[in-house]
C-alpha cells in the first residue's frame, strides 16, 4: 500500500509555534525514509515544506527574534550560506524537471514514430544531471551549522534545510527510478520493442503531470525560501 506523508496541523500565523513545525519537519521526515514513499507522496511533501517555510518566517518575524546576541548572528550567518547552496539545488531541480518533461513529450512522438535514438540520448544526458545533483545533495546535507540550543530559530532552520534535502533527493530517486533504470524503468519499457502493449501513452502523460506538479512543488518551496531568507536578512543588517 502507498504512503501518504501525515500532515500534523501548522498553527495560524498568529499562532506560529516552534514546537509544532519542529513536529511537522519529524513528520515530514519520517515520510521520506518510509520505503513505501511515492513521488505522489514527495509532491505532498513539497507543498508541505512550503508551508513549514512560510511560517519559519512568521516565527523569523516574531518580537523575540528581533534582537540577536553576537553568536547568534554569527550562526545565521553560516545558516544563511547554506541555506543560499539549497537555494541553488533547488533552481537545478526546476531546470531538471523541465528537461524530463521535455524527453517524455519527446517519447510520445517516439511511440507513434518508433524513432527513439535522439530520445535514448537526452536519458542518458539526463542520468549524468541526476547523478551531479545526487553529489550535490550529499555535500549540502553534511553541513550543519550548531547543534547548540542556545539559538532555538538557527536550529529550526538548520532542521528544515536538510529535512528539504533529504526530500528533494528522495524525490529525484524515485523519480529516477522511472526514467534511467535499465530494462524496468517506465521509459525503459516505452523504449523496447511492442511498447505499446508493455507502457501505453496514458502512463507517460500521467508521469509528465507528476513531474509538473513535482516542478511546481519545488518552486513554491523556492519563492518561500527566498522568503524567509529575506526576512532573516532584515533582521541582521538591523
Amino acid at each position: 500500500m502507498a504512503f501518504h506523508l501525515r500532515s500534523v496541523s501548522l498553527p495560524s500565523k498568529r499562532q506560529s509555534n516552534e514546537a509544532q513545525v519542529e513536529d511537522e519537519l519529524q513528520s515530514l521526515e519520517a515520510g521520506i525514509s518510509s520505503p513505501s514513499a511515492t513521488i505522489e507522496a514527495m509532491c505532498d511533501g513539497l507543498r508541505r515544506l512550503g508551508d513549514v517555510y512560510s511560517y519559519i518566517e512568521e516565527i523569523i518575524h516574531l518580537p523575540s527574534n528581533q534582537v540577536c546576541s553576537i553568536q547568534e548572528r554569527n550562526m545565521l550567518d553560516g545558516e544563511m550560506e547554506s541555506s543560499l547552496e539549497l537555494i541553488d539545488l533547488c533552481n537545478d531541480m526546476q531546470e531538471n524537471f523541465t528537461e524530463l518533461k521535455n524527453i517524455i513529450q519527446d517519447l510520445q512522438v517516439v511511440l507513434r514514430r518508433g524513432d527513439d535514438a535522439s530520445t535514448r540520448a537526452r536519458i542518458q544526458y539526463f542520468t549524468r544531471l541526476v547523478k551531479k545533483a545526487q553529489k550535490q545533495f550529499k555535500k549540502t546535507s553534511k553541513k550543519t551549522t550548531s547543534d547548540k540550543e542556545d539559538c532555538k530559530l538557527v536550529k529550526l532552520m538548520t532542521t528544515a534545510r536538510l529535512v528539504a534535502v533529504s526530500l528533494l533527493e528522495s524525490t529525484l530517486c524515485l523519480l529516477s527510478k522511472q526514467v534511467a533504470m535499465p530494462k524496468r524503468s517506465l521509459v525503459s519499457k516505452a523504449l523496447q520493442k511492442r511498447s505499446i502493449v508493455v507502457c501505453k501513452e496514458e502512463q507517460l502523460q500521467a508521469l509528465e503531470c507528476v513531474i509538473g506538479d513535482l516542478e511546481h512543488g519545488v518552486e513554491l518551496v523556492f519563492r518561500r525560501m527566498i522568503q524567509s531568507r529575506v526576512a532573516l536578512l532584515n533582521i541582521l543588517s538591523s
